[in-house]
């Protein structure tokens, strides 16, 4: 399954490491690992946003992992990919960029031919093959079309999708220079938020290595971090519902808004996906 990760310090930019795999000596272990991306996104001190991917699959992630441990932001997405629609290739690895937004998805949606007929000319978006970065076109399109508003572009293409589109899941993470949005629908996938106070570092491994961060500077900066499964022991982790929208920013405090209360018309099982998709999909 896909790993989703976001985390919010927002006004105040914090150093983080991140490690998205554990990356083995050897092309061939490498090949054998679940994981066929990893990428982290985040901004500069002048708003720019920066992506770091690759397809893991193909070689290794020496340099990414060198990048990765000089990162400074005030937001972050990272994401390890489990591929389910598109090729193993730069352009269908997470997280994507339109118009300085970055989004990570973690789900399976099907209809990818009514989905490119409803975007018409904003398809134009889209770089590679996958639903995600479609699912991400249909977001900015709407957002625009509502003032700007990244929530309400967000709730509004779920909600075409769901209504509209086979869904198996539509979690997502994105982010902006001072702000987080993260959705989970429906409750396929856990999708975990943790509201950090001070006083700690942060030093999260998620299950088999697959997704692990540092960062000291948390002992002072409050944070909100997001991510697909609960990274350490605190009690304080909680799921959010299906439909549940996240919004983190300006500033740290987190609000919640239930935006899609029904599950999708056309929801899909492991059972009706491709075999690969369905592999993609398995939590083990």
């Amino acid at each position: 399954m896909c790993r989703l990760f976001g985390m919010s310090s927002a006004p105040q930019r914090v150093g983080a490491v991140f490690w998205l795999l554990q990356a083995p000596d050897s092309l061939s272990a490498q090949s054998r690992r679940d994981p066929d991306g990893t990428g982290l996104g985040f901004y500069d001190a002048s708003g720019t946003a920066h992506v770091h991917k690759a397809p893991i699959a193909a070689y290794r992630d020496r340099a990414f992992a060198e990048d990765a441990r000089r990162v400074e932001s005030a937001t972050f997405v990272a994401h390890v990919r489990y591929a389910s629609t598109g090729a193993l290739l730069e352009r269908n690895t997470h997280p994507f960029l339109q118009q300085g937004r970055l989004f990570a998805h973690n789900g399976v949606i099907e209809g990818l031919d009514a989905l490119d007929r409803h975007l018409g000319d904003d398809l134009g978006l889209v770089r590679g093959d996958t639903d995600s970065e479609r699912f991400f076109a249909l977001i900015t399109r709407e957002a625009a079309a509502h003032g700007g508003d990244v929530g309400a572009g967000i709730e509004h293409a779920a909600r075409w999708i769901a209504e509209n589109l086979p869904v198996f899941a539509l979690n997502l993470v994105l982010i902006t220079p001072g702000e987080l949005w993260a959705l989970r629908y429906p409750d396929t996938h856990e999708l975990y938020v943790l509201e950090r106070g001070t006083g700690r570092h942060l030093e999260h491994t998620g299950s088999g290595g697959r997704l692990r961060v540092r960062s000291y500077d948390l002992a002072d900066t409050p944070a909100v971090v997001v991510a697909s499964e609960r990274l350490d022991d605190n009690p304080a982790w909680r799921d959010l519902g299906s439909g549940e929208l996240l919004h983190v920013g300006p500033g740290p405090r987190a609000t919640y808004r239930q935006v899609l209360p029904q599950p999708p018309a056309h929801r899909l099982t492991l059972d009706d996906l491709r075999p690969e998709a369905a592999a993609s999909q398995r939590t083990g």
